[in-house]
């Protein structure tokens, strides 16, 4: 059944990939975004589409739209972004979801939420399942985020148990691919920007904590069966891919790749706070919904490459001078 969907965040690197595939299966979209870390160009091609709408908007500000399904993806989500301005990020987090929460009890829309890996923070649980409580720092340099997060899901459960809201949450761990912002600060643009500019891959700490990858169509085609699963079934559920790798085993996988003669050394210590290991445990996904991730880590960032190679590194600006 064909619907209208707003997806808060659509211009950005995951909401455009899912307004991508919305718009191909025919629902009318409403792309809601500032525009504050994502980029015109990632939903241009669009624009021209009957079915597809943008709007400029802060969802930190209210809005009253008319839709059936929300997919609230909007939020600064890479380090580099979101510590840039930590109380923005924070009001984001907060106040989007209950302005997003607000259209969903208004007009009985389903809502997805997109929380984070970041909820469980530094584990001491590995891997992790939805049922691990976290071990999160709340007054760290990436607490904006983290906590932020973890109040917008209390926000959705808590809607939907006192107004009966139809929420869907998911907890999302490290995405990559084709319209990440090269300077967002996350390792898998920082290598690869790195490495095909030639210069020596920065590791943080010696490269030995570990990062699970998943493939951005992956995470999107795991978006859209958790918004179509079960009524009964409100997660949270983890999404992501549990093959997990060392830092410095992704590092050498971009440098062999990209054909580059880059050197990769440690340059830095580990920021504060951040996790030694992080992998998804996705039982639940795969037994609810039947998901798991088809695409090989060497296959995806071969194709997040190619995306760089293909794009003016001077149409992008770094969002602090520490990246």
């Amino acid at each position: 059944m064909l619907k209208r969907v707003l997806v808060a965040g659509g211009a950005g690197f995951l909401g455009s990939h899912l307004c991508d595939r919305l718009v191909a299966g025919g629902h009318d979209v409403i792309c809601l975004d500032n525009f504050f870390t994502s980029q015109k160009s990632n939903i241009a091609h669009l624009l021209d589409h009957n079915n597809f709408e943008l709007i400029r908007h802060d969802v930190t500000e209210p809005i009253t739209l008319e839709v059936d399904e929300i997919f609230n993806l909007a939020c600064p989500a890479a380090p580099g972004h979101y510590q840039y301005n930590p109380i923005k990020t924070t009001k984001t987090s907060i106040l989007g979801a209950i302005h997003m929460l607000g259209i969903a009890k208004r007009v009985g829309a389903r809502i997805l939420h997109a929380s984070t890996s970041e909820v469980y923070g530094d584990p001491t649980e590995h891997p992790q399942t939805e049922s691990y409580r976290g071990n999160v720092n709340p007054i760290g340099p990436r607490a904006c985020y983290d906590e932020g997060k973890r109040a917008a899901e209390t926000l959705m459960f808590d809607y939907h148990r006192q107004n009966k809201v139809d929420i869907k949450v998911v907890r999302i761990f490290n995405t990559y691919g084709p319209r990440m912002h090269p300077y967002d600060g996350r390792v898998v643009s920082n290598f690869i920007r790195q490495a095909l500019a030639g210069e020596t891959i920065s590791l943080y700490g010696d490269g030995s904590q570990t990062r699970s990858f998943c493939y951005v169509s992956d995470l999107v085609d795991g978006l859209l069966a958790m918004m179509g699963g079960p009524d009964d079934f409100t997660g949270p559920m983890n999404l992501g891919n549990p093959d997990e790798f060392t830092i410095r085993e992704l590092a050498e996988h971009v440098v062999r790749i990209s054909g580059s003669a880059s050197a990769i050394e440690q340059t830095r210590g580990l920021p504060e706070d951040d996790p030694l290991q992080r992998q998804p445990d996705i039982s639940l996904a795969k037994s609810t919904l039947g998901w798991s991730p088809k695409v090989a880590l060497a296959e995806g960032i071969e194709q997040t490459i190619d995306f760089f190679r293909s794009i003016d590194m001077s149409q992008y600006r770094a969002p602090t001078p520490n990246y």
